[in-house]
């Protein structure tokens, strides 16, 4: 079976009799790893979340990605929307039971928490992207960057300024994709490298409950 159309792996957090009407918050790991990783932040994060953590479709070293990255993080747009597609419809039958869908991303997973907004703008709440970035999409017919110019995103991006995996580049682009495209809050953390930290954590929380929960009352 193809595995970018059959169901991916993932873990929930609430049983289905608990989730009605809960915010729904996707964790979306970053490369080589899984869909158990991002579950040992949940301790820090708001408990009226019900969270999802999915697993990426293709094999990659001790774990999986989202699509292919070669030594540069290059990639392939084709498989940055197929993936995505293959994604939303994955997730598009569970919306019925949530109050709202936000999306969560490490790394490559932030590449594709910001491309899944480019694709259903008019589903998602807010993003949080981790020590990731945005991926270049020019003249894509499946992104839809103009809706959210319109409409734009709540999106906290956290990073260390000397991250050893995101290229400066790939930075760049992101910070000019931000600007155009996102309600942005910014934050940097040094020392972290290419990870995640408690006082990140907490800011990704406080962005959770100013943009998630608050709007919902």
């Amino acid at each position: 079976m193809d595995p970018m159309t059959s169901a991916p792996v993932a873990l929930i957090s609430r049983s289905e009799t608990e989730r009605a009407g809960t915010p729904l918050l996707v964790l979306l790991h970053g490369y080589g790893s899984n869909e158990q990783d991002l579950m040992g932040l949940l301790r820090l994060l708001p408990e009226e979340f019900t969270y999802l953590s999915v697993r990426a479709p293709l094999p990659a070293g001790p774990g999986y990605s989202w699509f292919p990255l070669n030594q540069d993080i290059d990639y392939s747009l084709d498989a940055v929307e197929a993936s995505v597609q293959a994604l939303w419809q994955f997730l598009a039958p569970q919306l019925q039971q949530h109050s709202s869908l936000s999306l969560l991303g490490f790394s490559q997973g932030m590449a594709m928490a910001t491309s899944l907004a480019r694709y259903r703008r008019e589903a998602i709440t807010a993003v949080v992207g981790l020590s990731g970035f945005v991926v270049q999409a020019p003249d894509s017919q499946v992104f839809d960057d103009a809706k959210l110019k319109a409409d734009p995103l709540p999106l906290f991006w956290g990073r260390d300024v000397a991250d050893p995996v995101i290229t400066p580049q790939k930075v760049e682009y992101t910070m000019g994709w931000v600007q155009q495209h996102a309600k942005l809050t910014h934050h940097t953390y040094p020392q972290i490298q290419h990870s995640v930290c408690a006082e990140e954590l907490a800011d990704v929380s406080a962005f959770l409950r100013a943009h998630v929960l608050q709007q919902a009352k």
